[in-house]
Order: C-alpha cells, then sequence, then structure tokens
C-alpha cells in the first residue's frame, strides 16, 4: 500500500499520488496517460495531473489497481 508520508514532492496536489515504491514499469502511464508522467532524470512516475472528469477518474482508480507494487495511492 502506498505511503503518502513517502509520496513524491512532483505529485499534483490532490487525491492520487504515487510514493518512492514505484519502479518505473509504465503502468499508470499506459493506464492513464493524461495524469500520470516520468521524472526522466529520476525514472519514476508521478500525478501530473488529478483528474477532473468521471473518466480521469476511472483510469487513476485502473492505474492504482494496475500497479504491481501498490506504489500508487489515493487519499480519500
Amino acid at each position: 500500500m502506498a505511503d503518502i508520508t513517502k509520496k513524491w514532492a512532483d505529485n499534483a496536489p490532490g487525491r492520487y499520488f504515487v510514493d518512492d515504491q514505484c519502479i518505473d514499469c509504465d503502468a499508470c502511464r499506459a493506464e492513464a496517460p493524461d495524469n500520470f508522467t516520468r521524472n526522466d532524470e529520476s525514472g519514476y512516475s508521478f500525478v501530473v495531473k488529478q483528474p477532473t472528469t468521471p473518466d480521469e477518474e476511472e483510469k487513476c482508480k485502473s492505474a492504482l489497481e494496475a500497479c504491481p507494487v501498490e506504489a500508487i495511492g489515493r487519499a480519500d
């Protein structure tokens, strides 16, 4: 489970975040490319844009579920 205290500083403010467990597998970027991006310098993903539509929310949920190391969290 993702740890909000270990989230990357790059994450856009809001519910979804990626923490330091990310292995840069590309699953989140494949599921929700408008919401997740890669820090090319350090090799990890982060939330570049919080979901603002029902479609984006579904894609972010899918990304959370697809993450093989549970590095994506959602603050509810």
